[in-house]
Formats: C-alpha cells, sequence, structure tokens
C-alpha cells in the first residue's frame, strides 16, 4: 500500500467522514434549540460519491475510516454505506460515532455490514441532566444502545465524554467506575473550541491531568501500551476492571505532531485541521468527472495543505466557524 505524507512527514491514513449534519438531539454545546440552517440535499455528497473517495484514496494510502455527523444513523440507508465500505480494499478498520439514540435499532445491522467499533457520545449518567444537556429525554434509548452494541459484540464499545467545568465535570468518577462493571472504553475528551456558539472558553477546560487526578482516587491507573490503530488517547485501566479509561487532550496536550487525519464534510468539503476554517472542494472534481486523476490532485492539495498544528492558545488563534455537527467529531 501507498504511503501517504504531508509537508511534515507525518503518515495520514485516516479519514473521518460526516454524512450528515442533521441532528436528533440539540446538546447545548453544539446546536442551538431550533436547530440550525441544514445543508440543501442536492448539496450532499450522495453515497455514491462517498463510496468513489474511500476507493479512491484507499488505493493511495487511506485505510482507516470514521463515519460521524450531525448523527449519521439518522440519514437513510446508512448500513449499506458501511457495507460498501467494509468491501472497499485497503480499508482495514471502519468505526461510527453516534449519540446512541437510534442504536438499539441499529447495533445487530451495523454488524452484519461490516462495522466493528463503535463510539457513543455520552456527557452524563443522570437522565434528568441528560435531558438538559441534550434538551431531550432520551436517556433511556441511548443507554438501551449502549447495552445492544455490547450484546452484539461490537469491540470495543467506546464512550465519549467532552468533560466541561461546572457542566459535568462532578460526573468524572461516575464514568470511570463504568469500566468496572462493563467492558467499555471510557474516553474524557477536553472542551474544545469547534463552532461559532458553542460556548467555549478556556475556563471551562478541564485539563486531563486534574481528570486523571480524581479518577486516581478510584484505584491504581495502569498504563496500557500504544497499539498501531490507536488514536490520540492515553490509555489506562484501573486494576480490576472490565473496560478502561482514556485521554484526548487537544488543548492541554497537543498531539498535533502525530496527526493522521483528513475530515470530509457533508457537503464535500475536505478539512485538513478540525480547528481550521480551510477548506479544499473536492465535490466539484466528483460531479464534473468522478475521474480518479482529479480526485488524487485534491488529496494531494490537501495533504500539502495540512498545517503542521493548530493555534489554541496562541493569540494568532481564531475559533472556526463550522459546528462539530457539520464536520464531524
Amino acid at each position: 500500500m501507498k504511503m501517504l505524507l504531508d509537508s511534515y512527514y507525518r503518515e495520514i491514513n485516516y479519514l473521518r467522514i460526516s454524512i450528515t449534519d442533521r441532528c436528533n438531539l440539540r446538546c447545548r454545546y453544539c446546536m442551538p434549540e431550533e436547530g440550525v440552517k441544514l445543508i440543501e440535499h442536492k448539496e450532499l455528497l450522495t453515497y455514491e460519491e462517498i463510496l468513489k473517495v474511500v476507493e479512491v484514496f484507499a488505493r493511495n494510502g487511506i485505510s482507516k475510516v470514521r463515519l460521524t455527523g450531525g448523527e449519521p444513523l439518522v440519514r437513510r440507508g446508512v448500513v449499506d454505506l458501511i457495507r460498501g465500505i467494509a468491501n472497499t480494499k485497503g480499508i482495514k478498520d471502519l468505526s461510527l460515532t453516534t449519540n446512541g439514540v437510534l442504536l438499539k435499532e441499529y447495533a445487530a445491522d451495523l454488524v452484519r455490514a461490516g462495522l466493528r467499533r463503535i463510539n457513543i457520545s455520552l456527557d452524563t449518567l443522570r437522565p434528568d441532566r441528560f435531558a438538559y444537556i441534550t434538551r431531550r429525554d432520551r436517556f433511556k434509548e441511548v443507554w438501551e444502545g449502549i447495552e445492544e452494541a455490547m450484546r452484539c459484540r461490537l469491540r470495543p464499545v467506546k464512550i465519549n465524554v467532552v468533560v466541561i467545568k461546572g457542566f459535568n465535570d462532578d460526573e468524572v468518577k461516575d464514568f470511570a467506575r463504568l469500566s468496572f462493571t462493563y467492558p467499555l472504553h471510557v474516553r474524557f475528551i477536553e472542551f474544545m473550541p469547534v463552532g461559532e456558539d458553542n460556548g467555549w472558553d478556556n475556563e471551562r477546560v478541564v485539563p486531563h491531568s486534574h481528570v486523571m487526578e480524581e479518577i486516581g482516587e478510584l484505584g491504581e491507573m495502569i498504563p496500557i501500551r500504544p497499539q498501531d490503530n490507536d488514536g490520540p488517547a492515553k490509555r489506562y485501566y484501573l486494576r480490576g476492571a472490565k473496560g478502561e479509561i482514556g485521554f484526548i487532550s487537544p488543548i492541554s496536550s497537543h498531539f498535533c505532531a502525530l496527526c493522521n487525519r483528513l475530515r470530509l464534510t457533508p457537503d464535500g468539503k475536505i478539512r485538513t485541521c478540525l480547528f481550521s476554517d480551510e477548506e479544499i472542494d473536492i465535490k466539484g472534481a466528483l460531479r464534473d468527472s468522478m475521474d480518479d486523476v482529479k480526485l488524487v490532485e485534491v488529496l494531494h492539495q490537501a495533504l500539502r495543505a495540512k498545517p503542521e498544528g493548530h493555534r489554541i492558545g496562541d493569540l494568532r488563534f481564531k475559533k472556526c466557524q463550522r459546528g462539530m455537527y457539520a464536520i464531524g467529531g
């Protein structure tokens, strides 16, 4: 397989694909209660177009794909898309991030289509707080979806927790305790400045060192040796636990030097950094002719444009304007 290198000699092998900006929740740090102006349907990449990008990119070095949204399970036909990607030569790792609301309904079909790993975004274990954060009373469905994912033997089932000071940081230990009872991988993620109105402020960021210190009160935290397929999480397990915990720290501990990913938005733009508004159009090349050579040219243009790192904390830093629902987490 070819190796894709950017201008800083990082190997790029990971493509995160947001297939929709629609969502069935209205999380307070992501989307206003009334929703947002959605991308017109005709502007969304079709599944045929997405599969074409995956096929061409896989021939040129991309081996890992994650589907995101918005909420990917609200888009009709997502199981067929997963089947198509799973059967694409060169794709060795296929995963999905969901809010879990529809997961109970879809889990078995997702596994049959070829999905092996899943991440569920969940910021509280308290039903009343869940209803407040998401503006929807659907905690029961999310937890039943998590249970169904484990029953269907998706491995691992990861829980993504965005920790925000004064919002849900009093539940850190409750989430960590899940790893004693279930074979879940709980990931604590620092609050990130994504979207014009997501309420981000550096004072609301809880550094992973503080979260680690609190979890350490539950028992010995034993480091897990990194594996080839690992992302940026620093992984541990608590002695005696069935699952594990991890920390993703884009604010307090930049991992830009190890970044291996590109992002594809629902409307056909490649983003080279989550925190940058620079976008490279690939939809035009797809709809012009679906010519492989043109798609490879766009891929290499993106590699050349990928920055050395984000500038959070720098006076030059400017929050990206697109919300996470339109980028893909």
